[in-house]
């Protein structure tokens, strides 16, 4: 079922492209439900540099399109499931992922046509230097465990409309406190590079493509390439195939695994294809070497 809808998104997304051209418009659904937290309402806040924020309950059809907007916009998925497009990438927005676009980003959401629901929260926070380590991740998405807290402390919020001052200010020190000590695995688009192929060669046996790649690090193919070259002076495709050759060399050394199960284990599903990658990539074919490895 799982594997299902994830392919059932991949056609949609591969359906899609970067955009170049941008306008501000806004749609939702009758059925969709979406809650405003204003400074003006809540002015703790602002006191916390935070310039507006809100909680949105998607169905049926949603999208928002900006183009180049003066704050940074952070989002916080719950449930279901968004779409992401910038000018360099289109990406699904899955549960429990914080997005983040700098000021000055162009973007478009919208709902993800096969989940149909989307569940997240979202800030708008002012270019100050208080959250250069988040915007420093450029335009980004990655794990954020605490969405579903985020959620519940601007929910909390919004029903202190008019109450308590204090309680206001204690929940959104605490939403500033999640943020301030998020840590991101990757700062910057070299790591997110360097981290996805350690990724891959964890998981030679996938049908990895360069599209895949790229969209895994939420750059452009070309992008991938730029720093895929400037870090190891290969191609990423050429990479891909070092990783696989280098893991066969080690595999090879143990005679219980045949070249066919060696083959599989790297990702090709046919062994003369392998055997013949092999073979251009070392000058001698799979079962040569292991036979060199006797002498």
């Amino acid at each position: 079922m799982f594997k299902n809808r994830e392919n059932l998104c991949e056609s949609v997304i591969g359906s899609m492209s970067p955009k170049t051209t941008w306008q501000d418009e806004v749609f939702l659904a009758e059925s969709c439900k979406e809650r405003f937290l204003t400074t003006e309402d809540i002015p703790e806040l602002q006191a916390c540099g935070v310039h507006m924020a809100g909680m949105a309950k998607l169905f049926d059809g949603y999208r928002i399109e900006r183009e180049s907007v003066s704050v940074h916009t952070f989002v916080f998925t719950q449930e279901g499931s968004g779409i992401l497009t910038t000018s360099t990438f289109v990406a699904e927005i899955e549960p429990y992922t914080l997005v983040v676009l700098p000021a000055g980003t162009s973007f478009r959401f919208e709902l993800n046509p096969q989940q149909n629901y989307w569940k997240m929260a979202w800030m708008l926070i002012p270019d100050t230097p208080q959250w250069q380590h988040m915007a420093g991740l450029g335009q980004a998405i990655v794990p954020f465990g605490e969405c579903e807290q985020v959620w519940s402390l601007l929910n909390l919020l919004y029903f202190e409309i008019g109450g308590r001052a204090s309680f206001r200010k204690l929940l959104s020190s605490e939403i500033v406190r999640l943020l301030t000590g998020f840590e991101p695995k990757s700062t910057n688009t070299t790591s997110r590079v360097q981290a996805l192929y350690n990724e891959i060669e964890s998981s030679l046996h996938l049908n990895w493509t360069v599209a895949e790649m790229a969209k895994r690090v939420f750059v452009s193919e070309e992008q991938l390439n730029r720093v895929t070259k400037s870090l190891f002076q290969l191609s990423p495709r050429s990479k891909l195939i070092h990783l696989r050759m280098d893991k066969a060399v080690s595999l090879l050394h143990h005679q219980e695994w045949s070249v066919t199960m060696i083959s599989h284990r790297l990702g090709y599903k046919d062994p003369y294809n392998f055997s013949h990658r092999f073979k251009k990539h070392f000058g001698q074919s799979p079962s040569q070497y292991r036979k060199s490895l006797r002498h």
